[in-house]
């Protein structure tokens, strides 16, 4: 039978939210313990006191939860510039045997664009397609035979580039995306390579964006 210390300890872990906030020591403990004391309780099939609840919480360490803080920290403070793009659009297709080939079509026409924005993400059913808005006309009738499923406009991205020990440290994405979200900035997409880390949100929430991961590199 599981220990009230083991059932706490998984009910928190359910959260890196709650987990990380406990680390910070941002969270009300004996809050904290009443609100998951009727879980617990419902897992024992007892009643367990508050006071136990709370000293299962504070025996909790940091551990690996501090230690890849620490590391996430130097991926952060190795951040380069940050590249923002305006006035993009998103299509997403369902996947075809004819896709490429309206892909192919596409490329060819913005392909002399050097300063085109563009990129793909195909996944087991769908591709999905980013570009410049001003291409969209010229999107649609390159896949005019093509299931749409998706569409988006009005988008800005914000690329960082990140340091190439980004690839070796678990959480960073993780860490950027978490900031964001907790200012309520929503992620229309997300495009990555080895050492870049592009958000697509909306345009209206790109400053707001910009200012959030500023803050996250002065920090550090």
């Amino acid at each position: 039978m599981s220990t009230i210390s083991k059932i706490t300890e998984d009910i928190i872990n359910r959260s890196p939210f709650l987990r990380e906030a406990m680390t910070e020591n941002l969270i009300n403990i004996s809050a904290l313990a009443r609100k998951i004391r009727p879980e617990i309780e419902k897992v024992v099939g007892k009643e367990v006191k508050e006071g136990a609840i709370v000293m299962a919480i504070k025996r909790m360490t940091p551990g690996v939860y501090h230690r890849l803080d620490v590391r996430i920290n130097m991926v952060i403070g190795g951040i380069g510039d940050f590249l923002v793009r305006s006035d993009l659009a998103d299509f997403t297709f369902e996947n075809s045997d004819s896709l490429r080939e309206a892909q192919y079509g596409l490329i060819q026409k913005i392909g002399d664009d050097t300063d085109s924005f563009f990129t793909l993400s195909r996944g087991i059913t769908e591709t999905t397609y980013i570009i410049n808005a001003k291409y969209s006309d010229i999107l649609k009738q390159s896949f005019s035979k093509e299931r749409m499923k998706a569409h988006n406009k009005d988008l800005s991205s914000i690329t960082v580039k990140l340091p190439e020990t980004n690839t070796e440290t678990y959480g960073v994405y993780y860490y950027i995306m978490k900031h964001l979200a907790w200012e309520g900035i929503n992620i229309e997409q997300v495009v990555s390579t080895a050492n870049e880390f592009t958000a697509i949100v909306n345009s209206n929430d790109i400053d707001q964006a910009f200012k959030i991961l500023m803050q996250l590199k002065r920090n550090v």
